[in-house]
């Protein structure tokens, strides 16, 4: 976690030439460390802060100022993120000491419940208010969720015992990650009640983590060489983003309608480095002065 929550990815131009954004420090909720997770297009911000009681709360911050969003009646709380409508969705400690997701609208918390287990965590929500996350069932299994219209319902794996989602576009389509009957854990994309795995760069293991509304979806993935590297995904092809110039690792988050996705990479110091990957490149982006930075979502 950084020093302070710093909105890199939301001050990039629009167009073929590529402006270097600069990072704003959004200041905490009276603690040492925050973090921001995402923006919405009218540039409001969420992620968690810590307090000046210590633990964590889940903020939204808009026009120069910081909220905190409270809990379901535990000590923490994180915001993953928000939609045009302003909803926000994230988990937070229920006061018998379990996280369950949560709906934040309006000035208030809604409890989303579980799939019959103790624990639940959203993590993405589209402009119809479909919500994706992962949630303990009654037989202890994680399982990917959506929720709409007040119902979760699981939305399976590729065979194995788990699952996760973490983004839904306007479409309805959701991505994620699951383990198969071989015990792998593979990219997946959930679309008409159908879970297609979006397979590797070579090696056993990915994750998606984004989507746009053209069914474009980026990640990370193993290579074949043992690496991890950021992923594109379209019509059925996987295609390896790289890394910065030395570096061996990288991940992307978010992508939008252009194509441009935002996530980390490390390079020749081995610290991460946010970054922007363009397709044609890839561009590090500013920090705050300290050694690390990770861009989380790009927008229009």
């Amino acid at each position: 976690m950084t020093a302070s929550a710093s909105l890199l990815a939301t001050l990039i131009t629009a167009g073929s030439t590529f402006a270097q954004p600069t990072p704003r420090d959004l200041g905490t909720l009276g603690g040492a460390n925050s973090i921001a997770q995402r923006i919405n297009d009218l540039g409001q911000v969420v992620g968690s802060s810590e307090t000046i009681a210590g633990p964590p709360h889940g903020f939204l911050w808009q026009a120069g100022s910081m909220t905190d969003l409270g809990t379901l009646g535990g000590s923490m709380s994180d915001a993953q993120d928000i939609n045009n409508r302003g909803q926000v969705v994230g988990f937070s400690e229920t006061p018998a000491g379990f996280n369950h997701a949560f709906l934040w609208q309006n000035g208030v918390m809604t409890d989303l419940g579980t799939l019959g287990g103790n624990r639940s965590f959203a993590f993405g929500i589209n402009n119809r208010s479909e919500i994706v996350g992962q949630s303990r069932t009654a037989a202890n299994l994680r399982r990917a969720f959506v929720w709409r219209n007040g119902t979760m319902s699981d939305l399976g794996t590729l065979g194995g015992d788990r699952s996760i989602a973490f983004s839904i576009n306007e479409r309805g389509w959701i991505v994620g990650e699951s383990r198969t009957f071989t015990g792998e854990d593979h990219a997946v994309l959930w679309q008409g009640g159908t879970i297609v795995d979006l397979g590797t760069l070579g090696g056993s293991f990915s994750s998606a983590n984004g989507i746009n509304e053209h069914g474009q979806v980026v990640g990370q993935s193993e290579t074949a060489d043992g690496e991890f590297h950021a992923f594109l995904w379209e019509n059925g092809t996987m295609t390896d983003l790289g890394v910065l110039p030395g570096g061996v690792f990288s991940g992307a988050v978010g992508i939008n309608a252009r194509g441009d996705a935002v996530g980390i990479s490390d390079d020749s110091s081995g610290f991460g480095r946010a970054v922007l990957w363009d397709r044609s490149s890839i561009t590090e982006l500013q920090s705050l002065g300290g050694t690390v930075s990770f861009a989380d979502r790009r927008y229009e």
